[in-house]
This record gives structure tokens, sequence and C-alpha cells, in this order.
């Protein structure tokens, strides 16, 4: 039996019910669908923290408090807080009294949160018992759905648009600020590292073999083998000719 005044109804009804029946044609369709199919607001069809969900339960609350609005207990609950009210913080518009969604929620958790939603409008749609309105239903999944491939499509977009494409590693080329520049990975560090070698007012006279000689011997080319270091570059610039515009390749150090 009711607590509240005693019939054997009341406490099966825990959807909004309308005291003034004028009123009715002033509410907007998404209320109106939680009056008409008996859907409590703490059962929301729409998706925590939307627009939609949020939107109506500030209309909720502005016709509860003109007394024209009777609601479940749970509901009740909902309208001392300020959901579905904003305010700055931290020069940010952010939703009050949200405690159900994390703002900072990982983008799989807010699909989770979607994909719950759209499965329940589901159900109820192939609930014979249920007798909801089927179009409106059908409506908000493909609203929803919609949403879910406009965030996929987004951050596909924000992953390209981060991404950044590796230059060549381990190619010389001219240029830079000495004669010649390469890209190498750092092994210890894992970063792409850019170096310069080689003489720009020098032209390198790798066809001559006692000039190449006297280099190798000079720099101690044999003991060079860190790629990172422009010493290692140098030595082997023979082996890079042809990319370099310095003829054939030859396997020798300079």
């Amino acid at each position: 039996m009711c607590q509240k005044c005693g019939c054997n109804t009341c406490e099966t009804i825990r959807g909004p019910l309308l005291t003034e029946g004028k009123v009715k044609k002033l509410i907007s369709e998404n209320l109106s669908y939680h009056i008409d199919n008996n859907i409590s607001l703490m059962e929301n069809v729409f998706r925590i923290g939307s627009d939609a969900h949020l939107s109506m339960i500030k209309e909720a609350r502005k016709l509860y408090s003109r007394g024209v609005l009777d609601l479940c207990e749970e509901d009740e609950g909902l309208m001392e807080t300020h959901l579905g009210e904003f305010d700055l913080f931290e020069n940010e518009i952010v939703p009050l009294d949200l405690p159900m969604i994390d703002l900072k929620e990982s983008k799989y958790e807010k699909e989770e949160t979607i994909q719950q939603t759209i499965d329940r409008l589901k159900a109820r749609i192939k609930d014979p018992k249920d007798g909801g309105n089927v179009p409106f239903l059908t409506q908000k999944i493909k609203d929803l759905e919609k949403s879910l491939n406009e965030d996929e499509q987004l951050d596909e977009k924000k992953k390209a648009k981060k991404k950044k494409k590796d230059p060549p590693i381990g190619k010389p080329k001219r240029g830079g600020s000495k004669a010649y520049y390469v890209y190498v990975r750092d092994p210890k560090t894992k970063k792409i590292k850019k170096v310069s070698f080689g003489s720009g007012g020098l032209r390198a006279k790798i066809r001559n073999p006692k000039a190449r000689k006297a280099f190798a011997a000079r720099h101690k080319c044999s003991q060079k083998t860190d790629r990172t270091k422009p010493s290692y570059w140098s030595c082997r610039l023979p082996r890079y000719a042809s990319q370099l515009g310095l003829g054939a390749n030859m396997n020798t150090f300079w």
C-alpha cells in the first residue's frame, strides 16, 4: 500500500506526473515521453550528461518548483541538486552536480556509456510489455550511434594530425648547417637526432686514394662506430657518394 496516500497504485508509478493537464502542451517531447511511458528521470533514456539529458532535468526542476509535476522519491532527490546547470571552473564551462560522469573519462569509458544506453533502448523496443514509443526510441538509437561514429572519426583525425612522419633514417643528404646532414635514432633515448657533418667550404676528394688514406688515418675512422656522431658519417662519406652527388658509391672510408 502506498505510504503517501494509502492507495494501491502510486507505488507502481515511477515516472513524472503532471498535476495540471493544461501544462501538457507546453512541455518538451523528451519530458512528455518519460511522463507517457512511466520512466523516472533517474532512468533517463538519454545518455547521462548529454544535452538532451541535462536540458530535460532542468525543465523538470522548473515544473517541480511550480508544483505542477509530481516525482518519485529518487527523482525528488535530483531536484535538490544543480544538475542541468553550468558554471565557470578554471576558465571552462562545466556541468554542475554530475558525479555519474568523469569529465576526464577515457575514450573507451565514454563509448561504453553510450553503448550501454543504446542496448537499453533496444531492449525496450523488443519488450512487448514495455509499450514504448518505438519510432521515438529508434530515432534516439540512431542519434546515439551517429554520436559514436562521429567520435571515432574525430579521434582518427586527431591521431592523423598528431602523428608525425619520421624523416628517413640513415640516409645522408646535402645541406644543413654544414655540407651534409643525416637523421639517426639514438639507441639510448630512442629519439631521432639530426647529425650535421662535413666541411661546407671544402670539396670532398673521395676519388683521391692518398687523400682518403690520409683522412682515415688522421681521424682514426676504423674506431668511429657511433652513428650519432658527425665523425662516423664523415669517415664513411664515400659509401653514400651517389645520393650526395659525389659520383658512384665506394665501399671504403673517406
